[in-house]
């Protein structure tokens, strides 16, 4: 006789860590032995998972007592066309196989982005470990990373700039600075609170160093994270407040030229460095990175800003939320000629626009152009309504390096 299962969603505290351990190892098959190799400890190991439980929303099913299936939220903060964004993170997604096929995760998530409409957090991010199932859950493409390969002998040659680079450790309170203030002013990135940070530094190796530039009033205006490694020097990323520190840190980088035969490293935005470079004809692959969807557009769109015109804008379109009904239905779009959006249902039942919430995300987050997406079939709308969408969305792409 099989045995009766009896299952319920509550939230995953503290008191469930070892559980919520095992139930990641064993879905992205991470065992105790690979984070030894990496030079983790037991106790590292639980340190490091107990914030997620402790600041985090995290739900699960239980069957019995035993945890079989679990959600994690993040509460972050992302700058969108320079507005700061409450922002729902999802990680730690898996349910045990034994119980896969009866929609608990569909559930669980569902749940996970109720919460983040009650929180405010009206857009979401996620690192996917299947784009196809978490494009049918919602969420769509919002940025790229481009890997790099540079040989030395097309390192640049050196640039004379005001400032100058120190080596400091790369948790120091300068990467911070820095970072904040490259923050503050990049579309996409992540608002980097003690909960982000411990995020970005989870994996990462000791031999890290930070390289930060010193602009002529001493303020930190970038760096680079790196690490050298059999020849290769390996960069994880590289943030710069305008083009005189970008210039200023690969001057660093090519002071290393009798020390490595080629540099590696991250690119997280459609920076042209091939472009950049005398020597132009470099290695560089792009995949997609980070998904994002809108979890609330009401929410979202009264905080978004257009660009400003002359006159009122208005579309009225069907939109499509393959999980949320308060996404679900025709609205009527408004911009001010100051840019300001408001959305409203609208009575007219019939419409022939049409757009789903994954198109309107990666499109209002400026990753795809409304004219691209009205090519490829995602926006049906007129001619007249196309030219309004493109007048009135910013053109910039996502910058987006974290990872959680």
């Amino acid at each position: 006789m099989s045995r009766k299962r009896n299952l319920k969603m509550k939230k995953v505290d503290v008191s469930h860590l070892e559980q919520y351990n095992q139930l990641l190892r064993y879905v992205f098959q991470v065992t105790r032995n690979d984070l030894y190799k990496s030079g983790w400890k037991e106790e590292e190991i639980v340190h490091a998972k107990s914030p997620i439980l402790q600041q985090a929303d995290v739900l699960g099913w239980f069957d019995n007592d035993k945890l079989i299936s679990q959600v994690s939220t993040y509460p972050f903060e992302v700058r969108v066309f320079n507005q700061t964004y409450a922002m729902g993170g999802v990680t730690g997604v898996g349910t045990f196989p034994e119980y896969s096929g009866q929609g608990l995760m569909n559930k669980l998530l569902l749940q996970a982005l109720t919460n983040m409409r009650e929180k405010k957090q009206s857009i979401s991010y996620l690192y996917p470990y299947s784009i196809p199932y978490y494009r049918r859950k919602g969420w769509e493409i919002v940025s790229d990373k481009i890997v790099f390969e540079v040989q030395d002998y097309q390192l640049p040659k050196n640039k004379p700039v005001p400032g100058d680079v120190a080596r400091i450790e790369p948790e120091s309170e300068d990467v911070k600075r820095a970072y904040e203030r490259y923050s503050m002013q990049t579309h996409g990135a992540m608002l980097r609170k003690e909960l982000a940070w411990s995020e970005y530094w989870r994996w990462d190796s000791d031999d890290l160093t930070a390289a930060v530039y010193y602009g002529e009033e001493g303020q930190p205006d970038g760096y680079i994270l790196y690490w050298i490694e059999e020849e290769v020097f390996h960069v994880k990323d590289m943030i710069f407040i305008h083009e005189e520190a970008r210039s200023g840190l690969w001057n660093f980088i090519s002071a290393h030229f009798s020390m490595i035969s080629k540099v590696v490293g991250n690119i997280h935005m459609d920076e042209q460095l091939s472009f950049l470079l005398e020597d132009a004809d470099i290695k560089e692959s792009i995949s997609p990175y980070y998904m994002a969807r809108i979890v609330d557009v009401e929410q979202f769109i009264s905080k978004y800003p257009f660009k400003p015109a002359n006159i009122i804008r208005e579309w009225t379109f069907t939109l499509e939320d393959p999980l949320l009904s308060w996404n679900q239905g025709t609205f009527t779009l408004q911009i001010t000629p100051e840019g300001k959006g408001t959305i409203s249902r609208s009575q007219n039942r019939r419409n022939e626009d049409s757009i789903n919430i994954q198109t309107m995300t990666t499109m209002l987050l400026g990753y795809k152009r409304p004219e691209y997406l009205h090519r490829i079939g995602r926006i049906a709308c007129s001619p007249e309504t196309l030219d309004l969408l493109e007048d009135a969305i910013e053109q910039q792409t996502p910058y987006f390096s974290d990872f959680f």
